[in-house]
């Protein structure tokens, strides 16, 4: 019997403790796709990024257009030239379509460099506001309620407007 009081308080004091310790705790959310999107910096990578990608299409369409070209003019001469002058044409046109599709896998690997070259030091001083609103503020925990980020319930308090302000925006 006094084994058992003896273990009773011992869990009373532990579950005081534990939830004295939680209640201790402050959380935050903040929805950083959106912070993200609303710096101005964002937009200067978005439009460097569109640039860039148009220069790639741009090119593209050129080395399609002159394969169109070469199709057409050998598929027009094909009766008239020798079987080997036509074997000869054929594997130009099928090296020209895998130079097309090296330099689309290409450019989309540098778009993708480019992009997380861009983003990162944006990313990079998202996050070091946030993390300085939140200290300041006196949070310990901050949750990204990005949606589609796992986060179903956000009514504690939203760091958004405090990290906007301190980012100038």
């Amino acid at each position: 019997m006094k084994t058992f009081k003896l273990l009773f308080v011992a869990i009373v004091l532990f579950m005081g403790a534990t939830s004295f310790t939680y209640a201790q705790s402050k959380i935050a959310h903040i929805n950083t796709s959106e912070l993200v999107q609303a710096m101005p910096a964002m937009k200067q990578a978005q439009s460097q990024l569109e640039k860039l990608q148009k220069t790639y299409d741009t090119e593209l369409r050129a080395m399609a257009k002159e394969l169109d070209a070469k199709r057409t003019q050998y598929g027009a001469e094909a009766e008239s030239k020798t079987d080997e002058e036509n074997r000869k044409r054929v594997e130009e046109v099928q090296g020209m379509q895998n130079n097309i599709t090296a330099y689309q896998q290409q450019a989309l690997q540098d778009l993708q460099k480019k992009e997380r070259d861009i983003l990162q030091p944006i990313l990079d001083n998202a996050k070091a506001a946030i993390q300085k609103v939140a200290r300041a503020k006196g949070y310990q925990y901050v949750i990204d309620s990005t949606e589609g980020s796992g986060l179903l319930l956000a009514e504690g308090y939203d760091l958004l407007a405090d990290v906007k302000k301190e980012l100038g925006i």
